[in-house]
């Protein structure tokens, strides 16, 4: 058996896979209850609360799938990219996390007048810079993070390593030093996914130390074994060879398609990506194009229009209940906005929506709208259902941008709750792609993506297309 462990935003997951029957043995959630907004634009990440987090976790997987210690093989590990933890010797924190939502460079230091993510870019030597990165640089990025704290002289004394979330928990968990796999170390914006290195140029335009940063390993690569105190908490033998932390993009990626270069994979969760992979580097302005294993490339149309969105929707709607009309309204209206949205046709009567709350990647200053307004149309259920359309839309204005290198993959699949739990919003991504839209057997894609990679690296199987072949199929289809 092997567990696949998944550092999310809003949760921990970790489940069992059978490497023999591919099946899922056991899954557990926990909430991650880390995260702090310290001020305005600003997201972190109580490293130490996480860490036992991460042990509460494995703890009741452990327990709940009643195993033995020597049941387990080993346990990959992934989690939400972007993002910059600063830890010391044996993972010990050296401050808060700054997770892919902050929002802190996007505005002037105080007594200067420009944003610190535009002064990143010009003393990097401009947006020609980033080529071989595969992807602009955004808030939220390891690299500007970085860069901010420097501006202010706040980066920590040596011996420090930045890093991404989820190695910093890998590294707890084992005791290990810090290696970072592309997959994670991609979406830093300053490192080269060409030559599969930290691009030492960059660093130095930027007056980043390079000893900040961690070595690069591979996919499956073994990063130590877990800690005998841990194991002893989470009932398992001590030494369990824990395995390198990938990208949860690519992790999804993995655990989503049994068929990944004939696949198109859309991942709703909080936000939102479009995924196809690629043999070849292509640079596309508007889209990342991110590392994967085996030396391939993901090209990815990400955006900030996923489930978050929604949520937006449904605060509206609540606070129309509590201030207009003086009722308690319900925590959780996301079921009876859907029931509603599915009863309006198509095309909502007229009404579009450009779902885009809090900017794009490349447009942090892009807003919102809904457009074409009637009387016929403006109710709350047209404004759901122009939402879902506008989240199906954002998705193929991507697809359309990759379409020239990818073409058309003939498969469509969709993954993460967003899809999972919202039937409307499949078959609207369906209708919108005209291809049936398959929905993967295995809940939590992207801590099964660990787990598949992993047993890559524990030799179980001799590379991700026949572990993929064997172990993931499909549990749905949506059509049209």
């Amino acid at each position: 058996m092997i567990i696949g462990l998944d550092i999310g935003t809003t949760s921990l997951s970790a489940v069992v896979l059978d490497p023999e029957s591919g099946s899922q043995a056991a899954h557990r959630t926990v909430a991650n209850r880390a995260g702090s907004s310290p001020g305005p634009g600003r997201a972190e990440l109580d490293l130490a609360h996480l860490y036992e987090l991460a042990v509460e976790c494995l703890a009741g997987l452990v327990t709940q799938a009643d195993l033995g210690p020597s049941d387990i093989q080993g346990i990959g590990v992934t989690g939400q990219q972007h993002g910059v933890a600063l830890i010391g010797p044996d993972a010990s924190p050296t401050g808060p996390a700054i997770t892919w939502q902050d929002l802190r460079v996007q505005k002037p230091l105080p007594g200067t007048d420009r944003p610190v993510l535009e002064r990143f870019i010009a003393a990097a030597g401009g947006r020609e810079a980033f080529r071989n990165t595969g992807c602009l640089p955004a808030a939220g990025f390891l690299g500007p993070s970085l860069y901010w704290l420097r501006l202010q002289d706040a980066l920590p004394d040596p011996p420090v390593t930045a890093c991404f979330v989820p190695d910093a928990v890998a590294s707890f968990l084992t005791g290990a030093t810090v290696v970072c796999e592309p997959t994670l170390a991609g979406s830093s914006g300053i490192f080269d996914i060409r030559a599969n290195c930290w691009d030492s140029t960059l660093l130095e335009r930027l007056e980043l130390p390079a000893g900040l940063f961690p070595p690069i390993g591979g996919a499956g690569d073994i990063v130590g074994g877990l800690r005998r105190e841990l194991a002893e908490a989470v009932g398992l033998e001590p030494g369990t060879p824990v395995t390198v932390a990938l990208g949860d993009n690519q992790a999804s990626f993995i655990g989503s398609a049994p068929e990944p270069g004939r696949s198109l994979l859309l991942n709703v969760g909080t936000g939102g990506q479009i995924s196809a992979r690629t043999d070849s580097f292509h640079f596309i302005p508007g889209l990342e194009n991110r590392p994967f294993p085996g030396g391939q490339y993901l090209l990815i149309g990400g955006g900030l229009f996923g489930g978050r969105s929604y949520a937006y929707l449904q605060g509206f709607f609540q606070q129309v209940g509590a201030q207009l009309l003086d009722v308690e309204t319900p925590s959780d209206l996301y079921e009876r906005m859907t029931e509603l949205a599915a009863t309006v046709p198509a095309g909502c009567d007229g009404l579009q929506c450009e779902p885009f709350f809090s900017g794009s990647r490349t447009d942090p200053g892009l807003r919102a709208s809904f457009s074409g307004l009637s009387p016929e149309n403006f109710t709350p259920a047209h404004f759901a259902r122009a939402l879902l359309e506008g989240m199906a839309d954002g998705f193929f204005a991507f697809f359309e941008q990759m379409k020239p290198v990818v073409g058309e993959p003939p498969l469509l699949v969709g993954a993460g709750n967003g899809v999972r739990q919202n039937r409307l919003l499949a078959r609207i991504l369906a209708g919108r792609f005209e291809k049936t839209l398959l929905i993967p057997s295995h809940a939590e894609e992207a801590a099964v993506g660990a787990a598949v990679a992993a047993s890559v690296g524990l030799g179980i199987f001799g590379d991700l297309e026949t572990a993929s072949a064997a172990l993931l199929d499909y549990a749905d289809a949506v059509e049209p």
